[in-house]
């Protein structure tokens, strides 16, 4: 499973995730938001971690940063 999921890409998963948590844990999301947030918050952050997201593997996109080698 290589990397799909690049710098930026991966900071924006960060703060989005982090941000659900909080608006869920201080009671800002409430009932089904609240879960729906959580569960947008969990991919988002496993998504990070992992720097893999089967979504973008399925739409062949990759904001990772490639190493193109060179033969001599």
């Amino acid at each position: 499973m290589a990397a799909n999921v690049g710098g930026v890409d991966r900071s924006v998963r960060l703060v989005i995730g982090i941000a659900l948590l909080l608006l869920g844990a201080f009671g800002v999301l409430k009932g089904v938001a609240a879960l729906l947030g959580y569960l947008v918050a969990a991919i988002a952050l496993v998504t990070a971690f992992i720097r893999f997201c089967p979504l973008w593997a399925v739409c062949r996109i990759n904001t990772a940063k490639t190493v193109v080698k060179k033969s001599n």
